[in-house]
């Protein structure tokens, strides 16, 4: 290159300078939005699996599709869609190389079963149609295009305490270089006001009668040893519904704690005062103490069947 070529007119230098500084706002824009990413309260996040890209829109016009793809006189379009408006969350995660795309399905079609969605559509391998259509005219990812044989699709409503449910689609694709992806949208035509309205108690009802027990979402505590006590107590509005539509309902609440630093002893004692504290509460809201069986088990137990839940709090169902 001669030094001709490096020299550059004001004109020139003033857009390169331009030119640079819009670049340097969308990597800040960019890195604001990852530091702000965070799961949907609707669905669990794969095990290990990382944020990728995170979007959200507010009052936008959205298609959820029902159907395959194909192209019809230069245009994709599905064989069938429902149309909405509202907030819509899109989220690419990037899962571990240890998994291939059908146990990423399995688990989120487990998830819901558990929280008993209702499935829309649902297609893999070339049943789904082109990959290509998927990722680059429906979705605008690139990232997303894989061989067809390596990808799933499910569309599916929400139960919520909303009059109008959220809906959501899920897509997993491996990559030609084993890389796997799943990307999320979810579209709320309703926004809810606190995290606790996306919780349906008969969802949580059903599901303590079908598998005996259930995690409670949205319970949080502050504080430690004799100050401790819970963050939001009025997150827990539907934990009351829950005892108030099912009169003969009868559980043990069970306190889950795990940290290093405590002992055995120290862990169970705080989780059962969780569990005991959760119990003061409804009782305070009317509910019979004696509907209600606290107990706790520290780190002994810190296993569930979808994600993470070292600390929690669970509804164990007592069979009479």
């Amino acid at each position: 290159m001669s030094s001709q070529q490096l020299i550059h007119t004001p004109r020139e230098m003033f857009w390169l300078m331009l030119r640079s500084f819009a670049l340097l706002l969308t990597s800040c824009s960019m890195a604001v939005a990852a530091d702000q990413a965070v799961d949907h309260p609707l669905l669990n996040a794969f095990p290990d699996s990382v944020i990728v890209d995170y979007q959200v829109a507010e009052e936008v016009n959205h298609r959820l599709i029902l159907g395959a793809l194909q192209r019809t006189r230069g245009e994709v379009t599905p064989e069938n869609f429902l149309k909405f408006r509202g907030r819509l969350t899109q989220i690419v995660y990037e899962l571990p190389v240890n998994y291939d795309a059908s146990e990423a399905y399995a688990f989120f079609s487990e998830q819901l079963n558990t929280r008993n969605y209702e499935l829309l559509f649902e297609c893999s391998g070339r049943a789904c149609g082109s990959s290509n259509y998927w990722a680059n005219d429906v979705f605008k990812r690139r990232i997303l295009y894989g061989p067809e044989r390596n990808q799933y699709y499910l569309a599916a409503r929400t139960r919520t305490a909303l009059e109008e449910d959220p809906h959501l689609s899920l897509y997993i694709i491996t990559r030609a270089n084993r890389q796997l992806y799943v990307y999320l949208e979810v579209i709320e035509t309703e926004i809810a006001t606190a995290p606790q309205a996306l919780i349906n108690e008969s969802v949580l009802a059903n599901q303590l009668k079908s598998t005996g027990n259930v995690i409670l979402p949205t319970v949080e505590f502050q504080g430690e040893g004799d100050s401790l006590a819970l963050a939001d107590p009025e997150s827990l509005g539907y934990l009351l519904r829950l005892f108030q539509q099912n009169v003969g309902l009868r559980v043990y609440v069970v306190g889950h704690v795990s940290r290093t630093g405590s002992s055995l002893e120290e862990l169970v004692e705080e989780s059962t005062e969780r569990a005991r504290l959760v119990q003061v509460f409804l009782v305070e809201q009317g509910v019979d103490a004696a509907r209600m069986t606290p107990s706790g088990v520290g780190p002994l137990a810190p296993a569930c069947p979808l994600t993470d839940c070292s600390n929690r709090l669970e509804l164990v169902l007592i069979s009479d």
